[in-house]
């Protein structure tokens, strides 16, 4: 995997996209041979097969304004702890638990170098710095700019935490972003901004968001089956129909009060993130 890092992030992305997915069973057999005989050969073939993972990640995050290349080199050390820590006695793909591990590993690495002021050193503040911009565009139809308070209380109530931490991350973001908008020089008419490839309507992006999408079916197929029988159904008609159920619907359907089925559903919620997070920390 070397070869790859050293060449530019444009050969690295033609190569990893280029490469064979592994069957189930084969991907099965070389974890089997990584784990109990320390094979290299089949660690290789491995990695080598979920490099497009690792490419996935580092362009979703390109957009704070790190170089591809740096971003990609993070997310194959991320790759590599995943490969040296998965079990494959759990029963779910090397993919699904790797893609944990790359965004971790390009993650830390995007907090630590974005800014030279360290913006988040909480879990809560890591998890607000990556969701600000979503959820301004989600509420605001635009993701710059500072936000309104109203705005901010809003942001807060998602994330479940104070309206002064949402405004004050959104500032610290903006004044980096405003910095983006700097001249190049004096007497030049481009910006710093200008120097970012415009990166929509490529089509590796569509592949690659097609990929994160099925490796969140993945860990959710997988934590539904630590589920009983009546958590699965409430959470299937509630949350995985096209046609979601009511609470009092199921409530029918089930004989039982409509907040004991609210109660259902919040305690199988909690058991699939427990699931998730104990599974594939």
């Amino acid at each position: 995997m070397t070869n790859f890092i050293d060449n530019d992030s444009k050969s690295f992305v033609k190569t990893a996209m280029s490469l064979p997915l592994l069957e189930e069973t084969h991907e099965l057999d070389l974890a089997l041979k990584w784990r109990d005989k320390k094979d290299e050969k089949a660690l290789h073939e491995l990695i080598q097969a979920h490099m497009r993972l690792v490419v996935s990640f580092a362009v979703k995050y390109k957009q704070y304004g790190l170089s591809l290349g740096d971003l990609i080199q993070e997310g194959n050390i991320g790759l590599m702890k995943a490969a040296q820590k998965f079990d494959p006695d759990r029963g779910f793909r090397f993919s699904t638990y790797a893609s944990w591990w790359i965004r971790a590993s390009i993650q830390d690495f995007l907090l630590k170098h974005w800014s030279i002021v360290r913006i988040a050193t909480t879990s809560k503040q890591k998890s607000l710095f990556f969701s600000l911009r979503r959820l301004k565009q989600k509420i605001n139809g635009t993701d710059t700019g500072n936000i309104n308070y109203s705005m901010a209380e809003n942001i807060a109530s998602d994330l479940n935490i104070s309206t002064s931490a949402v405004v004050n991350m959104d500032s610290r973001i903006t004044q980096n972003d405003s910095s983006l908008n700097k001249k190049i020089s004096e007497d030049g008419q481009d910006e710093f901004l200008s120097l970012l490839e415009d990166e929509n309507a490529r089509p590796d992006n569509i592949v690659f968001a097609k990929d994160e999408i099925n490796h969140k079916k993945d860990m959710v197929s997988t934590a539904i089956g630590s589920l009983d029988e009546r958590e699965t159904q409430i959470i299937n008609e509630r949350h995985l129909s096209e046609n979601p159920k009511t609470l009092e619907y199921l409530g029918k359907k089930l004989k039982i009060s409509k907040e004991r089925v609210r109660q259902i559903e919040k305690n199988a919620m909690n058991k699939m993130k427990s699931f998730i997070n104990s599974h594939f920390d």
